[in-house]
């Protein structure tokens, strides 16, 4: 899972992540994969992209994942697109490829 080091950025307060995500999907997955070109973790919610529905999912999904409060998780660009960018505070970017590579499937 070395690849997703080049999609998770270390901020002055935790990380961003960079998503290349499917609503609707048949099941919920992090990390589902990596996209090369765009530079991103797959991420397949089950919730449809209605009403903000798939955004929420998205942000317990990854407070789940990193065992974060939802609070310290922010959609930070890409609310509307399948490409979106996920701000966590309080995390390293070590801490969080750290997860990645245990939760892989």
């Amino acid at each position: 899972m070395e690849l997703c080091a080049d999609a998770v950025t270390e901020t002055s307060d935790g990380i961003t992540i960079l998503l290349d995500v499917t609503a609707g999907a048949r099941r919920t997955a992090f990390p589902a994969g990596y996209n090369e070109w765009r530079k991103s973790i797959r991420c397949q919610v089950a919730a449809p992209a209605v009403d903000g529905k798939a955004n929420r999912a998205i942000i317990n999904l990854m407070a789940e994942t990193f065992s974060v409060p939802r609070a310290d998780v922010s959609i930070v660009s890409g609310q509307t697109s399948t490409s979106k960018t996920v701000a966590i505070s309080g995390l390293s970017k070590e801490e969080a490829l750290e997860i990645l590579s245990a939760s892989r499937t």
